[in-house]
């Protein structure tokens, strides 16, 4: 592959990420239903804002891997990053599946969003690959304990929604452990609080818009 071809996919992936139209290599989990009519208008609004917040995730987390990829020095880290990136773009179309079936939106912040988190991950890349992975290690940590917070509060009888969250929970902690594995860094405490903050700043603004 070119250098321009791979710019053209990347410029691709991150139209895609941005305004919509992402692509999954997965079917969507438990695809065959739609629970959208066992909701009140109520509970869809919250499924709908709970799901927001997780596209939005999944829009960072492109955005991260692609930085990431930029600057790696190890071909076989890029490679891994690659693949998680690949499932993360799987996750990023469930998401918008999901709140075109529950009648809403994604965020309309998602180019602030991706531009704040190609930053961070390039900052990242270029402090090392084992500062990068440990990046990837702590963000997935996070996002796993935050996925299992949603899938408390999603509507219970929201199936399809939770199945999504699932198994994105499940392939984040694969994630995160293959990042520690190629020697990914623990990141000292106080960047972990920050990156606590700036979650919680993201998690509660996307719920809304």
């Amino acid at each position: 592959m070119t250098p321009v071809d791979r710019l053209i996919i990347e410029f691709d992936t991150a139209l895609r990420s941005v305004v919509g139209g992402a692509n999954a290599g997965r079917p969507t989990p438990d695809s065959q239903s739609n629970t959208k009519h066992s909701l009140d208008a109520a509970e869809r609004k919250h499924a709908a804002g709970l799901m927001r917040v997780n596209h939005v995730g999944e829009v960072c987390a492109q955005a991260l891997y692609q930085s990431q990829k930029l600057v790696a020095r190890d071909p076989q880290i890029r490679e891994m990053l690659e693949h998680s990136a690949q499932e993360e773009m799987d996750h990023l179309a469930w998401c918008e599946t999901r709140l075109k079936e529950l009648d809403s939106h994604t965020s309309y912040l998602n180019p602030f969003w991706y531009a704040g988190s190609f930053a961070i991950g390039l900052l990242a890349g270029l402090a090392g690959d084992k500062w990068s992975l440990g990046f990837v290690a702590e963000t997935e940590k996070q996002v796993e304990a935050h996925l299992e917070n949603h899938l408390e509060k999603l509507p219970i009888d929201d199936q399809r929604s939770r199945a999504i969250v699932d198994q994105m929970r499940i392939d984040e902690i694969e994630h995160g452990q293959a990042a520690l594995h190629a020697g990914g860094a623990t990141l000292p405490e106080p960047i972990q609080k920050i990156m606590q903050s700036i979650s919680k700043v993201m998690t509660t603004t996307a719920y809304k818009i």
